[in-house]
């Protein structure tokens, strides 16, 4: 197996100075780890594992813009990496080509729009996992630090939140006040 020297990243910044596409063992070492994070809260959740056993086998692609994350479902109800060439059965494409618009519509609540191609009940057990599915990062974190520390950090980040959802509010409506150039005067 041939391995790619970790200085072509750098190679390729200088060459082409707009965002370079990082090597590939850093975006499957990347679609590892993301894995490993869905799959940690998956094992919380039972009912989400037995309802994807009855996907096991399926491959799932996720698309955004350049980027795919392309994974299996395994007999035990989690994910794996699946491989590059294995056709998908289902395609879940995100619409929203702005980072910052779909960063900003994500922090509102509001799920992205979504174009999905393939198999049906496989979409529906995946819509399922958007709606139901909630990593409780206090109970993860408190685990490392203590109930206390976790409990403080995890209202910090929450008022935090809020305060940037109220900003992001107020830009967005700010925007919508402003008087348009198709010469609605009043």
């Amino acid at each position: 197996m041939a391995t790619q020297s970790p200085f072509s990243f750098l190679e390729g910044l200088i060459q082409n100075p707009s965002f370079p596409t990082p090597p590939a063992w850093v975006i499957e070492e990347t679609q590892r780890r993301w894995v490993l994070l869905i799959n940690h809260v998956l094992m919380q959740e039972p009912q989400a594992m037995q309802r994807l056993v009855r996907q096991k086998g399926r491959v799932v692609l996720a698309q955004w813009r350049n980027f795919t994350f392309k994974v299996l479902v395994t007999p035990a109800g989690l994910f794996d990496l699946a491989a590059p060439d294995a056709p998908a059965d289902l395609s879940l494409v995100l619409s929203e080509s702005s980072p910052m618009r779909l960063a900003q519509a994500l922090l509102q609540g509001e799920k992205p729009a979504v174009r999905i191609e393939g198999d049906v009940q496989l979409a529906a057990e995946i819509n399922w996992l958007a709606d139901n599915l909630r990593w409780d990062v206090e109970d993860d974190l408190s685990r490392i630090v203590g109930d206390a520390p976790a409990h403080l950090l995890m209202q910090a980040l929450s008022t935090a939140y809020t305060a940037l959802r109220q900003f992001l509010g107020q830009r967005v409506a700010s925007r919508s006040d402003l008087p348009s150039s198709t010469g609605d005067a009043a």
